[in-house]
């Protein structure tokens, strides 16, 4: 005698203890590593803002774009 079984209750069984692991282990490790940021924040203490002649940079960048730009064409 045997037993009559379709592949597809096998495999949505298989797939659904999968998932369920798979949860349990997202819940686990999500509880183990909730960073809160707060060590990362101790270098913008001495930050400054950007300063008056920022703008010259981007010029000097944008020009140095269209130097290579003619130079490569």
């Amino acid at each position: 005698m045997g037993i009559m079984v379709q592949k597809n209750e096998d495999k949505s069984k298989l797939n659904e203890q999968i998932n369920a692991d798979l949860l349990e282990r997202a819940a686990r490790t999500s509880k183990e590593m909730d960073p809160d940021y707060v060590e990362d924040s101790d270098y913008t203490k001495n930050l400054k803002k950007t300063g008056r002649f920022a703008w010259v940079w981007a010029v000097l960048i944008i020009l140095a774009i269209i130097s290579l730009i003619i130079i490569f064409i």
